[in-house]
């Protein structure tokens, strides 16, 4: 008896406790907007923090709120951008694919060096000492963090200089926030041409100390006839905007440090077949 006494108990007990865990269930419930559920299922779930938010439900409750584009997510691309824009009613609007671009061209046969490094393979921890080993202070140290920190395989290190794979970038920017020395900047995918180099310094500093650098002499300025090259701190730099892709900078620039528009070679009409070479039978 004591045994089914003690089962009514906790039966009782259990039934109400679940009576009361319902009513305050009901009674202190959050709100959750359907919308941002919506969104949030739409989201690739990267979490890779690009878009600005604290990860993909930061960005769901932001959209949903309007307080973020329904195209912000860089990783999810125009695909997701067209779900978010369903669930939000709107448009999703057109833009460019945003990638990472490395401004530096210096590999380790280009450049100098000033001594030999043999510390931690960590660009922040190399450019705490005189600004790494490399002669131009401005270059890539490539010892590879903005490789470490990407999460699509997006970048890596060849022959001392990190380079980006445009195709695997989503323009997330953690390589962009990560670099030492600043060199990796965001373009549009679609501009080729752009200058490879970030360095400040006169001509013959950089003549010195790198065989691909930017030395400010101004002859891809005279040469764009679009007015698209303009110069900052003895640097050339591309107006995105005004630039038509046409090379004629990448052509004449004496140190070959602005990277050209690469023009696909039309393909080869296969031989016309000779009219008059008759045809063997085997008999």
């Amino acid at each position: 008896m004591l045994i089914i006494y003690a089962v009514i108990v906790l039966g009782v007990l259990g039934l109400i406790f679940g009576i009361v865990l319902d009513i305050a269930s009901k009674k202190f419930a959050v709100e959750v907007d359907e919308k941002e559920a919506a969104v949030l299922e739409a989201l690739p779930g990267a979490n890779c923090g690009g878009c600005g938010f604290p990860g993909c439900g930061g960005l769901a409750a932001a959209i949903a709120k309007g307080d973020a584009p329904v195209n912000a997510c860089p990783v999810g691309g125009a695909v997701v951008a067209e779900k978010v824009a369903t669930i939000m009613g709107v448009e999703a609007g057109s833009g460019d694919k945003i990638v990472a671009n490395v401004r530096c061209k210096g590999t380790c046969e280009a450049t100098k060096t000033k001594y030999e490094y043999s510390g931690i393979e960590d660009c922040r921890a190399a450019a705490v000492l005189i600004g790494g080993p490399k002669g131009c202070s401005y270059g890539c140290l490539g010892l590879g963090t903005c490789v470490q920190v990407c999460a699509f395989d997006a970048i890596h290190v060849v022959d001392g200089v990190a380079v980006v794979d445009e195709e695997k970038c989503v323009n997330c920017g953690k390589c962009v926030d990560i670099c030492p020395k600043g060199l990796i900047e965001r373009k549009p995918a679609n501009k080729e041409v752009t200058v490879l180099c970030k360095s400040n310094d006169f001509g013959k500093a950089v003549k010195d100390n790198c065989s691909v650098g930017c030395i400010g002499c101004g002859i891809c300025e005279k040469e764009c006839p679009f007015d698209a090259i303009i110069f900052e701190n003895k640097l050339a730099q591309i107006d995105y905007d005004k630039c038509k892709q046409c090379n004629k900078c990448a052509m004449k620039c004496p140190t070959k440090v602005i990277k050209p528009k690469e023009r696909k070679k039309p393909a080869q009409a296969a031989p016309a077949k000779d009219e008059n070479v008759a045809s063997v039978t085997a008999e």
